[in-house]
């Protein structure tokens, strides 16, 4: 199931997430959802939530 992020809304940058499997993540460009996939395990996407949170991504 993939859920849309919260923030995304009239801008440019979209993205969904959903669960593959209980271990892992995955993360699609809401505007093309055929583009690709980026799967991640659930302990390095907790890794990025956190960082982007901290804003330790500039």
């Amino acid at each position: 199931m993939w859920r849309t992020s919260t923030r995304s809304g009239v801008q440019a940058n979209c993205v969904e997430i959903g669960t593959a499997a209980s271990v892992v993540v995955g993360i699609r460009d809401t505007k093309n959802r055929d583009g690709g996939t980026l799967l991640l395990p659930r302990t390095a996407f907790a890794a990025l939530v956190d960082a982007v949170k901290a804003d330790r991504l500039r």
